[in-house]
């Protein structure tokens, strides 16, 4: 495990790989599964503030039992992507970079300050 704070991307994916390897899950593991993956862990994410106020979401933050389960579960969602990235080959650093770019002229500031509005409505 990685407690270093200066711990890349390629560390975590090869972090999740050795885990992966040990287990014997490759074959257990293909996009479609990945994908899924993803999408349930970032469901058990989005659970954890169902019903919740504003303020009981910032209460959830501050207090550490909380706080952990919000932290696991995220880290989860990071997990299943790191190994969809790790299996498949994507430099998900540079990808997301692209995005951010793509973004950027999805979304000018002078647009999108202050707007909750979608690329296509602004």
């Amino acid at each position: 495990m990685h407690d270093d704070r200066s711990t890349t991307i390629a560390d975590l994916k090869q972090t999740v790989k050795a885990y992966c390897d040990a287990r014997d899950w490759d074959q257990f593991h293909d996009a479609k599964e990945l994908a899924m993956s993803i999408t349930i862990e970032s469901a058990e994410l989005l659970a954890l503030f169902r019903f919740k106020s504003r303020a009981d979401m910032q209460r959830m933050f501050e207090t550490p039992g909380p706080r952990e389960k919000i932290c696991g579960e995220l880290s989860d969602v990071l997990f299943a992507a790191l190994r969809f990235a790790q299996l498949y080959d994507i430099d998900i650093a540079d990808a997301f970079c692209r995005k951010m770019k793509e973004n950027e002229l999805k979304y000018p500031v002078e647009k999108a300050r202050g707007s909750n509005k979608k690329y296509d409505e602004l």
